[in-house]
């Protein structure tokens, strides 16, 4: 019999066609799925039939929840970990339950699927051949030293940044970085408003600081220096 496994499940970022048929059968197979929330996992899997139980594992409970789950793989279950949309572990939950059952002999299977960040840095027009992943950047401390060090990077920089803070990012990147350099701003990706936006960083910071709401995730695009 071979020995149950951790799968980290890549799932649609908007459109729930951009999923693999491997993706499909695992999260039926498997005997328990872990969720960032529940309720966007459930409606995958509904729009698939698929009746797989599902736990939440998130920011808030990932330390405490690690041990448990490392032990009931290590017990027979195959456990698969899902994020919300994209791939879990780039920018969350998950790295804490990969490193523990890599550490037990646990052996962990990552599929190939969705990530935000590589359809934006394709589509934007910036190089592509070299880049640095930065995710989201600290909010308060540690702030201006990754701005300063991103502002020095000779490769394309990616970020993560949530709407109601985009226009505030957009600023800080020009005064830091100049208003001249190249960068682009995508949302919504694979939803019906997608939207991947190309300018310098005066122009994105003109556009989307005359906008009064700017809607869903972002991924921002910048050319290195």
């Amino acid at each position: 019999m071979t020995a149950a496994r951790l799968f980290i499940v890549p799932t649609p970022l908007g459109n729930l066609e951009d999923i693999t048929l491997k993706a499909i059968r695992i999260l039926g197979e498997v005997q328990l799925i872990l969720a960032e929330d529940t309720r966007v996992t459930h409606k995958l899997l509904q729009h698939y039939q698929i009746r797989t139980p599902v736990k939440a594992f998130h920011a808030f409970n990932e330390h405490h929840a690690v041990d448990y789950f490392v032990n009931q793989i290590a017990a027979g279950t195959n456990i698969a970990l899902v994020s919300d949309a994209g791939t879990p572990g780039i920018s969350d939950p998950g790295f804490l339950l990969v490193r523990a059952c890599r550490e037990k002999g646990i052996v962990t299977e990552c599929l190939p699927g969705p990530t935000a960040f590589v359809p934006a840095l394709v589509a934007s027009g910036l190089p592509c051949d070299k880049f640095f992943f930065e995710g989201f950047l600290p909010h308060k401390k540690g702030r201006q030293t990754r701005l300063k060090r991103i502002a020095e990077l000779e490769h394309t920089v990616i970020l993560y940044e949530s709407p109601h803070r985009l226009v505030k990012c957009l600023e800080q990147l020009a005064e830091y970085c100049g208003p001249e350099r190249m960068a682009c701003v995508a949302r919504e990706l694979t939803k019906i408003h997608e939207e991947v936006r190309t300018d310098t960083l005066a122009g994105l910071l003109a556009y989307y600081g005359s906008q009064a709401k700017v809607r869903g995730e972002i991924v921002l695009v910048m050319a290195g220096k």
